[in-house]
């Protein structure tokens, strides 16, 4: 069964002009983490994870009366943003909170876990 990790951040934490130099202790805490991707890519239950541009750099893209608009940057006002993300492929709902309760020890953030609705999907 596959599921979405989402992972969020403080907005305060991550501002533009630091979101390219990450502190000393974020770059420990994120070696602690790619050396948990090395345990999942190995056990066959990392499909894949990725880190999200700031923000600022994002478009919305909505249907309104006048057509289909593109905006600059996220749709809302948030105190988290959405940082990353994973996709994993485990035998159920209690390994995802383990393997997520993991990741949440090591980077101090929290994350969402939401099951993908494919073929496999069983609720």
């Amino acid at each position: 069964m596959k599921y979405l990790l989402l992972g969020y951040t403080p907005a305060t934490d991550w501002d533009a002009e630091n979101a390219d130099s990450p502190s000393a202790e974020a770059l420990a805490a994120f070696a602690t983490y790619q050396q948990l991707e090395q345990e999942l890519i190995a056990s066959g239950e990392l499909v894949t994870t990725e880190g999200l541009g700031h923000p600022v750099v994002s478009t919305t893209i909505r249907k309104t009366a006048d057509g289909v608009i593109a905006t600059d940057g996220p749709f809302a006002e948030l105190k988290e943003v959405l940082a990353s993300f994973a996709v994993i492929d485990v035998a159920g709902h209690e390994r995802a909170v383990e393997i997520t309760s993991r990741i949440v020890q090591t980077l101090g953030e929290p994350i969402e876990i939401r099951p993908i609705m494919g073929a496999d999907f069983i609720a």
